[in-house]
């Protein structure tokens, strides 16, 4: 369990300066501790009609992703609609967006989560983008903390079968092994996108192993991801977009774990598409 020390002196601040924030913080802590205490919180596996959901879903964002990856002229979503977001990006600013459908899609048991965000990486080729996310061996490495290991269980061509274990800190510490299959295409020597399918998520207790199937929380239960990437403008464009399914809120938790449940999602998307920039600088991509 992740811990929260703070200092006398700051709560008295906190409390003379921002008293409602402060309880609104305890109350947090102590909806997170039921959450992953009560047995009653436990979430097993989702509904096959929340799986069933989750895939029409995935299906109808995979039939638009192909068809906007034949024009190449709308190869990133949203680049021609908004002259101002090549200038915010060219700025070193990154334009994330909640694609998440209100008020929602049913999904019994469970909540569906759609973010997408974009960055620019001046003088990076999209070479050295999928050298990057192909070389899954320093992902420990270019995406710690949350990364803390992966191992390619097989390869084929364009094709990688990954696991990784994931720590997400939020509040409370919650630790994933993950399943993907991972696949990259190219479109030419500028144009290139890939997805990644989650085909196995297990949660790991404070023991280092998995837990069993009725002790698990459901902080994830499916993941789909899709990057798309295009070299111009002296430059690297580099679009990401996550769908994930988690469990539902409990009833009477809301005020509580609803924050937590609708911020992974965001902030895991945030941190990645960051991660990829600054390793991308890293390497000398670019002068700044």
């Amino acid at each position: 369990m992740h811990c929260v020390a703070v200092a006398g002196g700051s709560i008295v601040r906190s409390m003379k300066h921002g008293r409602g924030k402060y309880i609104r913080t305890l109350l947090l802590l102590s909806g997170m501790w039921i959450l992953a205490a009560a047995p009653g919180c436990s979430a097993e596996e989702p509904t096959p009609a929340a799986v069933a959901g989750f895939d029409r879903y995935v299906s109808e964002i995979e039939a638009r992703l192909a068809e906007q990856h034949q024009a190449q002229g709308d190869f990133l979503t949203r680049m021609d609609a908004d002259p101002q977001i090549e200038t915010r990006l060219h700025r070193g600013e990154f334009v994330f967006e909640d694609l998440t459908p209100s008020p929602g899609v049913a999904l019994p048991g469970a909540l569906l989560h759609d973010w997408r965000g974009t960055a620019f990486v001046r003088s990076a080729t999209t070479a050295e983008f999928e050298g990057l996310m192909r070389n899954f061996s320093v992902w420990p490495q270019r995406f710690a903390p949350q990364v803390l290991a992966t191992q390619v269980l097989a390869h084929e061509r364009d094709r990688y079968q990954v696991r990784m274990r994931v720590r997400q800190r939020h509040v409370i510490t919650v630790v994933l092994d993950t399943t993907y299959d991972v696949t990259f295409s190219r479109l030419d020597a500028r144009h290139g996108y890939s997805t990644s399918r989650s085909t196995q998520i297990d949660e790991i207790g404070s023991g280092g192993r998995a837990l069993n199937p009725d002790k698990e929380h459901g902080f994830l239960w499916r993941m789909e991801t899709w990057w798309s990437y295009e070299e111009r403008d002296g430059g690297l464009y580099m679009q990401i977009e996550s769908v994930s399914l988690t469990r539902s809120i409990p009833t009477g938790l809301g005020w509580a774990v609803g924050p937590y449940v609708e911020s992974v999602p965001r902030d895991s998307l945030q941190f990645t598409l960051r991660s990829v920039r600054n390793a991308l600088l890293k390497q000398g991509s670019d002068p700044r």
